[in-house]
């Protein structure tokens, strides 16, 4: 456990030039709150208290402006910057190292029971307003540009803009 909230503190000051001391961002920083709240809320989803994680859920929507809900599966090295507004749902699967910037939508487009939400594999970018919606995969080293809507799935190490949202660029990632 210790070591999580030290990969959440780490993954703040690694991906935001404003983050000064690991006081200021364990005190300061509602993305990093949501998580840790987002954490516990799983705990006790998983473990069948699902009243219970769902009312942890929702105090930590009321305290830092984001909706996680206890359902979803985020990884480790999660950085919300900004956080107001970011909108994660039940069934969304959001891999190692993966950046959300404000505003962020991983939505479902179905009422239909079973995966309805996407899956970000790691290090993955999504820009500010930007929405993610459906069971699709975005793949590993991705970014997703502000306000895109993304409805489509997305090959690895892409760069992906406008409304509904275009692959513009891909690279290949060389061994090193």
């Amino acid at each position: 456990m210790l070591a999580t909230v030290r990969r959440d503190v780490r993954a703040v000051r690694d991906r935001d030039p404003a983050a000064r001391t690991s006081p200021q961002i364990v005190l300061c920083y509602p993305g990093l709150h949501a998580v840790w709240a987002y954490r516990l809320a799983h705990r006790l989803w998983c473990r069948d208290h699902q009243l219970l994680g769902r009312l942890v859920a929702m105090v930590a929507r009321m305290l830092t402006g984001v909706d996680i809900h206890p359902g979803a599966v985020l990884g480790p090295g999660l950085f919300i910057d900004h956080a107001l507004g970011v909108v994660i749902g039940e069934t969304a699967k959001v891999g190692e190292d993966v950046t959300l910037y404000q505003g962020v939508t991983l939505g479902g487009t179905s009422l239909a029971p079973g995966k309805r939400h996407p899956t970000l594999g790691d290090r993955v970018t999504v820009g500010a307003g930007a929405k993610v919606l459906g069971p699709i995969e975005i793949g590993h080293g991705s970014r997703i540009g502000a306000n895109a809507v993304v409805v489509r799935p997305v090959p690895p190490n892409s760069v992906v803009v406008g409304v509904p949202g275009q692959i513009i660029s891909r690279s290949r990632r060389t061994a090193g």
